[in-house]
């Protein structure tokens, strides 16, 4: 009686599923769509089946002895007599041609287990669909994992136009027009729309649920009031079972199939914000009454209820929570008593991990540390927060926040990092020595933001305290960045003795990494002091000792100064050699600073001789600063000069209007894209909007051939490329025009 909206591909799947197996199960959380998944495939594979389809709604059956009476008033067996139910639907089904479906299997396992191996083995041409949060287990079972449907990206100020091809967002409205009829989706309620879509998981049930409350909410105010979602989310199809009425009696239902074991360790898993791995499971949720060897056998379980998700984009698999589940474990946690103690053992596993990754910065392991760094982000932020709120004062607090320094810098998380250790430093206020540590990380993050003043501060609070506590290490951090401080104000004599000096200390405590930052921003006040000979020799042992270590942060900003170095030296070739260099390390790395600052150098070198490709290189310069949330400016008189100069020479050979024109296009540019693009791998018209298209040459490429009448796997062939890339490139042309 309603609209099926979206789920195409899954569609397709799960059709392909058939097409291979005669048993196929659809498996996912509650509310996902299991079964308006299945009625769509049953409806659209009928003809398919000379006997057609079959319905057996197990929801309202409870006692497994029952299962096979229920298949056999389903299938419409007649037969009155004592023979076995079994021996019966054996009978009725064996000569028959037909598609069956067994809906809301899981609280009935083992009985649906037995009816659907004796189908299977009494006729030969019946094929079964099932729908249950958990595999059947049994051989010649295609299993499909139906995914939530696709949500807008977080983010703001979007127009209706910008999210209205995401399945949420049209289910969402479809089902608002049912409640309001006058119902829009407009350019003012969008970023509600989209943010409660989110909210919400993308889960069908849940997304309904929602679009009946607009009876007496707007879409705004039903975003604020999405925390209490399981008291407000009622009210919905009241021809429904009870268990689909409200989103709780969803997860009261997933609950009650739980073992004790499994119940407790959901509730534990809900300290993890965002995804996690197998040794933080462990490691949080291993003590009392679960010990550590049982979490992997209990997580398969959950695993397999569908109240655990997996990623598996690695080699190392995470694990996942939908929001909904997560916060009922929550509760449950609550309830147990185990809130505090959780937090805290969360605190602590990632406390140590940060530890470790700081210890281990300087090796060949760094890229993998801060990709891990970077996946753990939502783990890093809710521990360190929860250790900020209850344990503020405490010295691991400050510790934890100074650990993660190269994920606030190198991750390009400056906001977050300076906000919690302006924090720390308001709590920790003994004269100790991470309230030092948290000082100069905190006047980095503020040097790298443009805020000269608050690092200025917080470094001579910093060397009044290594004074005060006799510690010559913590004397050489502060003149490090202050160092960095002067190099900034353009007082690059000053900054040249203020390096050398804490360098000699830094190398006195062997602190490898350190040493080599502050080497190749001493290389940059070299440059800017008129040596630039001894600015290439101090790269040079920036790039040595990198190699030696086999690390390659610093080793990409001293290649970003070698360009500077050839710049001024009139060789541009070398200048974009080594820039470029550097833009291939940032590949994996990602660190924002040092890819928009290498970007910059190669707009510098051809705003004469290409001002036209030097404007599209400043566009996507520009557009990696605004994702970092600063600028050039933020690096000194002399860079911000360098950049100026090159940027007018564009400006005047192409005139404002065109400059600008070329440089807009790469405003929405990716680090990723902008990467690709400075390195000259993609064409500029091949990520520059087009008036004629909005699709990318390769999407053109890819609906040509769709238009031919070539299927997604057919492509994939003819374009020698794997079929799910295909499958992303043509949902990717549909979202953008509007299919």
């Amino acid at each position: 009686m309603t609209s099926f909206v979206g789920r195409r591909r899954e569609l397709d799947a799960a059709r392909a599923c058939l097409q291979q197996a005669r048993l196929v199960s659809l498996v996912g959380p509650g509310g996902v769509g299991k079964t308006r998944l299945a009625e769509e495939l049953a409806v659209r594979s009928a003809r398919a089946f000379r006997d057609s389809v079959r319905w057996i709604d197990l929801a309202a059956v409870r006692d497994p002895d029952t299962v096979p009476s229920a298949a056999a008033a389903a299938l419409g067996v007649t037969d009155q007599s004592n023979r076995p139910v079994l021996d019966k639907l054996a009978e009725h089904t064996r000569n028959r041609h037909m598609l069956i479906v067994v809906d809301n299997c899981e609280h009935l396992l083992s009985a649906v287990i037995t009816l659907v191996t004796s189908l299977l083995a009494a006729a030969p041409e019946i094929r079964v669909v099932t729908t249950s949060r958990e595999p059947l287990g049994i051989a010649g079972e295609q299993t499909y994992l139906l995914p939530p449907l696709g949500t807008p990206p977080p983010g703001t100020g979007y127009r209706a136009v910008d999210i209205a091809p995401f399945e949420a967002v049209t289910l969402f409205v479809e089902r608002a027009h049912n409640t309001v009829s006058d119902f829009e989706l407009t350019d003012a309620n969008a970023d509600a729309i989209a943010q409660l879509c989110r909210s919400l998981d993308g889960i069908p049930l849940a997304v309904e649920l929602a679009a009946s409350r607009l009876r007496s909410l707007s879409p705004s105010q039903l975003v604020e009031r999405i925390d209490r979602r399981f008291a407000l989310l009622t009210g919905g199809n009241r021809s429904a079972l009870p268990r689909q009425q409200t989103l709780r009696a969803l997860i009261d239902w997933s609950y009650d199939l739980c073992s004790e074991d499994e119940r407790l360790l959901w509730a534990r898993l809900s300290v993890f914000p965002g995804s996690f791995d197998l040794e933080a499971a462990e490691a949080v949720c291993g003590f009392g009454a679960l010990p550590v060897d049982d979490i992997v056998d209990l997580l398969d379980r959950l695993i397999a209820k569908s109240l655990v998700g997996t990623e598996r984009a690695a080699e190392e698999l995470r694990y996942t929570q939908l929001m909904t589940v997560r916060e009922y474990g929550a509760e449950l946690a609550e309830r147990c008593g185990e809130t505090a103690e959780l937090y805290r053992r969360h605190r602590d596993h990632y406390a140590a991990r940060a530890a470790r990754a700081a210890q281990d910065w300087c090796g060949s392991t760094q890229r993998d540390i801060l990709t891990n760094l970077r996946i753990d982000h939502p783990n890093h932020i809710a521990a360190l927060d929860w250790s900020l709120r209850e344990e503020s004062s405490s010295p691991t607090t400050a510790e934890f926040a100074v650990a993660l320094r190269y994920h606030w810098i190198a991750g390009g998380n400056l906001a977050d990092g300076r906000t919690r250790l302006e924090r720390v430093l308001q709590h920790v206020t003994d004269p100790v020595r991470a309230r030092g540590d948290a000082l100069w990380v905190a006047a980095w993050i503020a040097l790298i933001q443009g805020d000269h003043d608050a690092a200025e501060r917080h470094l001579t609070e910093c060397r009044s305290l290594a004074g005060t506590l006799g510690d010559d290490h913590l004397g050489a951090h502060t003149d490090h960045w202050a160092a960095l401080h002067l190099l900034f104000r353009g007082r690059t004599t000053e900054a040249i003795g203020l390096y050398e000096s804490a360098i000699a200390v830094l190398r006195s405590h062997e602190d490898t990494a350190a040493v080599l930052t502050a080497s190749f921003q001493l290389a940059m006040a070299q440059i800017y002091d008129g040596h630039a000979d001894a600015a290439l020799a101090t790269c040079k042992t920036v790039l040595d000792l990198s190699e030696r270590y086999g690390e390659n942060w610093n080793r990409a900003y001293s290649l970003w100064v070698s360009s500077l170095v050839h710049l001024h030296q009139g060789a541009p070739g070398a200048g974009v050699d080594a820039a470029r260099a550097a833009l291939r390390i940032q590949r994996s790395y990602k660190d924002k600073i040092c890819t928009a600052l290498s970007i910059e150098v190669l707009a510098w070198t051809c705003a004469g001789s290409d001002p036209r490709m030097s404007a599209r290189l400043f566009g996507a310069a520009d557009a990696v600063w605004t994702r970092l949330g600063t600028d050039i400016s933020a690096f000194g008189p002399h860079v911000t000069d360098d950049s100026r100069t090159a940027r007018q020479r564009a400006v005047d050979a192409l005139g404002e209007a065109e400059f600008g024109k070329l440089a807009s296009a790469y405003a929405g540019t990716t680090i990723d894209e902008a990467v690709v693009f400075a390195l000259g791998e993609a064409a500029a018209e091949a990520t520059a909007p087009t008036s004629v298209s909005p699709l990318t040459k390769r999407e053109l490429e890819i609906a040509a051939l769709i238009a031919e009448g070539l299927s997604n796997r057919a492509v994939a062939e003819h374009l020698v490329i794997s079929p799910r890339t295909v499958d992303g490139h043509v949902e990717r042309i549909l979202a953008k025009l509007g299919f």
